[in-house]
């Protein structure tokens, strides 16, 4: 005679107690029909939040580039995304708020592509310092040039602070923030630099300044012509650095 073991009879015994109590079965399965509905739910509510909340940046920077900050109310941003006003206040502080959050935003886009641009080099290993910096900055000067509107917007809105928070936030949750690829740069060059942070708001601050008339008025010149100068001077500020 073949007996049943301990593991094998008490298996048996719970099946069999699901079984004929159908309550518990019915209420085990209610259960998860009750929490997947509510994970889906969940998913739902995040994903009209995020449109939302994007609806509300798209058309704010519509607003920002075509009519003029100062010009742009709160009710004509909500009016056009089709949201509540009340809305609007769910996920920004006020219309300064959202004009931050554009900047970081757009200028993080900027960052995170010039950065793809820099990797996608097949002779990055060799690239100086100096050869990567410019690398990056006249990916980002070509494509202000493609899109005046941007170079306007955030060129008007920009501060060091703004600018600073949208070099250390990444877009995206797989994202690369250029803080970690400059300070990577200032780890693998030869030598060391003096106050990496003053000399990367001098490099902003030159080309910012000098490209916007050069791209938008053609002053003193037109940007090509404008490159070498630039580019020279770059070179000088990062020399001075070095320890």
């Amino acid at each position: 005679m073949k007996f049943m073991t301990f593991g094998q009879f008490f298996t048996l015994d719970i099946l069999l107690f699901l079984l004929y109590n159908k309550n518990i079965k019915n209420y085990f399965l209610y259960d998860l029909h009750k929490n997947r509905k509510a994970v889906n739910y969940m998913g739902k509510l995040e994903t009209n939040k995020q449109l939302k909340e994007n609806s509300l940046l798209n058309t704010a920077f519509e607003f920002f580039t075509t009519k003029g900050f100062s010009k742009t109310s709160i009710s004509d941003i909500v009016g056009n995304a089709g949201v509540a006003k009340g809305t609007f206040y769910l996920y920004f502080k006020d219309k300064y708020d959202i004009r931050n959050r554009l900047i970081c935003h757009k200028s993080g886009q900027l960052f995170q592509n010039a950065i793809q641009k820099l990797e996608a080099r097949p002779d990055l290993e060799t690239l100086s310092f100096e050869d990567k910096m410019i690398c990056m900055i006249d990916y980002i000067i070509n494509q202000l040039n493609e899109n005046q509107s941007l170079l306007t917007f955030i060129s008007k809105n920009l501060s060091w602070g703004v600018f600073k928070n949208a070099l250390t936030s990444p877009i995206s949750d797989d994202g690369v923030k250029f803080s970690d690829m400059y300070h990577k740069m200032l780890a693998d060059a030869p030598y060391t630099f003096r106050e990496p942070e003053i000399m990367l708001f001098l490099i902003v601050e030159l080309v910012s300044g000098a490209c916007y008339s050069s791209i938008l008025y053609q002053e003193p010149c037109t940007l090509e012509q404008l490159k070498p100068h630039l580019y020279s001077s770059i070179r000088l500020i990062i020399q001075e650095h070095h320890d």
